[in-house]
């Protein structure tokens, strides 16, 4: 079993280790952690209780937006969390 984990993730390491990537490459895989971040909160953001939410009872994405503002600005993944934690947290607090 940890054949079967370990090889797929070493083998791009070893035959790639000492060749340089085109730059076609390298700009794509850039957008990899964009696409994946996305991929995770768009469900959670727009689908909060399993169906299609943009009004104003979706707390989670109401919090989102400052927060994606934040991100864009200041590129602080620490001042994101606390904002978007604060952010839910006084929704819920004056919202009930």
């Amino acid at each position: 079993m940890t054949l079967v984990t370990y090889v797929p993730r070493a083998l791009p390491l070893w035959t790639l280790a000492s060749k340089s990537l085109p730059r076609i490459v390298v700009i794509w895989l850039g957008f990899v952690p964009t696409a994946v971040l996305a991929a995770l909160l768009a469900p959670s953001l727009l689908l909060p209780e399993g169906g299609f939410s943009l009004g104003p009872d979706n707390l989670y994405l109401w919090a989102a937006l400052p927060v994606f503002l934040l991100a864009w600005r200041f590129k602080s993944l620490f001042g994101c969390v606390i904002l978007g934690m604060g952010l839910v947290a006084l929704g819920r607090y004056l919202l009930g």
